[in-house]
């Protein structure tokens, strides 16, 4: 019985996983733009640029350079900062 439920739980894991590294996606050039001039008024550069999903429209940028510090930032799909979190 509990080699069947451990089974179950590494399949159910190994799903979550594969579909976060899906959900992921490459940024288009005049989306990036935008996201860095939404970064640059907030007073950050560079960091990883990524759309989480496209049917839910946020971006995501990785280890971002604020002010001397570094951070993980959201936007929603009309490139407004939604989240700033310290990484």
């Amino acid at each position: 019985m509990n080699r069947v439920l451990l089974g179950l739980g590494a399949v159910a894991i190994g799903a979550l996983v594969s579909t976060a590294a899906i959900g992921d996606a490459k940024v288009s050039p005049a989306a990036a733009k935008k996201i860095k001039a939404a970064m640059k008024a907030w007073g950050c550069a560079g960091g990883k640029l990524e759309q989480e999903t496209e049917a839910t429209g946020v971006y995501e940028v990785d280890d971002a350079k604020c002010h001397g510090r570094q951070y993980d930032i959201k936007l929603d799909k009309s490139f407004r900062v939604i989240s700033i979190t310290s990484d």
